[in-house]
Order: structure tokens, then sequence, then C-alpha cells
């Protein structure tokens, strides 16, 4: 196949940042993806309604900036999905103006510590209760950063022990609650979402199916592959690619595109993060044709996670051409510059 259209898809999981970096990104993501669930892990966190407002109206200015600067084309069309995210003092009042609101659609549940600007996070599940009951009554979704934070557990066994405790009692204590486990990187993990009740789903992203652990160090330290939760085994990519092509409604895409300037990822403490929105559509595409999936992209991509936030499909399409082409070294990123997935090689797939 040398071409493939399919329906405008959506991301189902990103980070935007704020300020400058913002209006540096925001054009990478509109250009294939209609919307987006935005994560609120900012300095500070979105934890309220009017946080959550604020900073779509600040996304919206982008946009709309960037449409008059010519960095976004002129008919593009984009939505920022809001989250808010979720503490030990997330009130069942918060919850409920969150769902009224009209646009923040999900709520973002870091343990304390598990990952960039993280700290605000719940420091015991059972401090988060109340909220996530008034979730399940308001029919608002939690989204899981899926990793304990015990520092006697080795990083790798992080999301499979979550999985195990933490994951297994939201899901079963909260019985009527919609759950996605964000980014997993596991066979465990794709294994419980694929077995688990209705109304648990799961994103995947595009750099976990390309890459194993093996990339941070191909040649030496390479912090651009650094992410949490960080690459795992083979056998776990692989586990993840026979989930995301098996057609499967519930598991859809969600790059945790998450750019950080290229002195903090090159740096003795680098963030961890990685930035594939210049790519990312043409990436998963690269993913599917390898698998042989490719009449299975449309559903992952543009169906599945409209259904579960229960949003329509985008009516719009886009166009796929196999053709290959280089991705930049670096690109723009406020005063500094932002180093993208597979940054200097080629992408298999290009957007017509």
């Amino acid at each position: 196949m040398k071409s493939l259209v399919i329906t405008r898809p959506d991301d189902w999981h990103l980070h935007l940042r704020d300020g400058p970096a913002l209006a540096a990104v925001l054009p990478h993501t509109v250009r294939a993806f209609a919307r987006a669930i935005v994560m609120p892990n900012l300095k500070p966190a979105v934890t309220s309604v009017a946080a959550a407002d604020a900073y779509r109206q600040r996304i919206v200015a982008a946009f709309d900036a960037g449409k008059r600067g010519g960095a976004i084309a002129a008919g593009a069309r984009f939505e920022p999905l809001m989250t808010l995210y979720l503490t030990d003092r997330t009130s069942p009042r918060d919850i409920a103006l969150a769902r009224a609101s009209g646009f923040v659609h999900a709520v973002k549940y870091y343990p304390a510590g598990a990952t960039t600007n993280s700290d605000a996070g719940v420091t015991a599940l059972e401090r988060a209760f109340p909220a996530l009951e008034a979730m399940q009554k308001h029919d608002l979704p939690l989204l899981v950063h899926g990793e304990v934070t015990d520092p006697a557990i080795d990083i790798f066994d992080r999301e499979r022990m979550f999985v195990d405790g933490q994951l297994q009692t939201i899901v079963s204590r909260f019985p009527g609650l919609r759950v996605v486990a964000e980014h997993i990187t596991t066979r465990e993990a794709a294994t419980f979402v694929e077995q688990a009740r209705p109304g648990v789903a799961a994103t995947i992203t595009v750099h976990h199916l390309l890459y194993n652990r093996g990339a941070i160090f191909q040649g030496g330290i390479r912090p651009h592959f650094y992410c949490l939760p960080v690459l795992k085994r083979e056998e776990h990519r692989r586990a993840l690619v026979a989930a995301a092509t098996s057609g499967q409604p519930k598991f859809f895409l969600g790059t945790d595109s998450a750019p950080h300037p290229r002195g903090l990822k090159e740096h003795p403490c680098g963030c961890a993060g990685v930035f594939s929105a210049p790519a990312a559509l043409e990436l998963y595409a690269e993913v599917f044709d390898a698998a042989g999936a490719l009449d299975k992209l449309e559903s992952f991509a543009s169906h599945h996670g409209a259904d579960f936030y229960r949003l329509p499909r985008n009516a719009e399409k886009v166009t796929l051409l196999k053709e290959a082409w280089t991705i930049p070294a670096e690109y723009p990123f406020g005063d500094e510059t932002v180093v993208p997935l597979r940054c200097g090689e080629q992408a298999a797939w290009r957007m017509a």
C-alpha cells in the first residue's frame, strides 16, 4: 500500500507546556490531530476548573496566533480537551464543577513523585477515594499514570506493581468509573486492560511501540529516549504492538508527547519525556505497516478514543503517503530548541 486515507485522528494524551513553549509545539500537534486530551502537570498544577479554563484560553490564543502567523494552516481546527490534576485535597464539589464545565473531560492521577511535575500528586490512594466516588457518580473518567513510587521497587517493575495493586483496587472498588491506563509499557498492563471490565481502556505511545529499553544505551546514553514509564524489554514492546494492532476498542492512540529544552534533556539530571508530535502519526503508520495491520490504524487512531470519551468521531480525513522523509534534528522551543523522536533519521510515511 502506497497511500492511506483515514479519519482525522485525536491525541488522547498530550503535554503542551505553556507560554512560548506552548506556542512552539502546538503547531506540530494541530498538523495531524483535531483534538487532544491536555495533561495538567504544569507549575502550578491545574487543580481547579478555573485554572483549567485559563489554560484552555491560553491554548486557544496560541492556536489563533499560530494561524495568524502562518505556523498553523488557516483552515485548521483544534479543540483542547482539558483535565484536572488529582490531589489529596480534590473534593467531590471540584468533580461536580468539572463535569458541569463542559470543557474538563477527565481527571489525571499522578502518584506523588512518579514523573515530571508530579510532586503535588496523590500521596496515598485512599485519600482520593471521595473524589473517585464523585467521578463515578458524575461519569468523569480517571486517567492513571500507572507506576508505584516506592524507591525499593526497581524502576522496570513499577508499572507491573501498580497494575497488580492500585489499578486493580480502583477498577474493582469503583465499578462504574471509566479508567484509562495511560501510556502502558508492559505485557501485564496490556493483559489487564484486555481482560478488565467494560469502561477500562489504555493509551499506547508510538515510542513504546517502536523501541525497547536498549535504545537508551545504543552507542552511549541517549537521553532523548528517556521517558517515564521507561522503555521496557523487547517482549513488552511486542505485546504492546499486538494490543495496538488487535482492533480491540480498549486500546487507542495517546502520544504522551512531552517536550523539554535540549539542555534539560542532555543534562546531568535529564528530564523524562519524548517529543514525538512532529512525526507521531507517521511513525504510528510505520508500526502498523510493519505489523501488517494498516487496516487497523484508523480505528486505533481515530475511532476508539472518541468512542471511549463519548465524543463524535471527526468528519475530516487525512492522507498518509508511503514516502520517506528526514525528521529534523531539532525544532525551535521558545528561546531554546527541542529534539524530536528519531531526530535526523527517516520516517517511512508522511502526511500529504
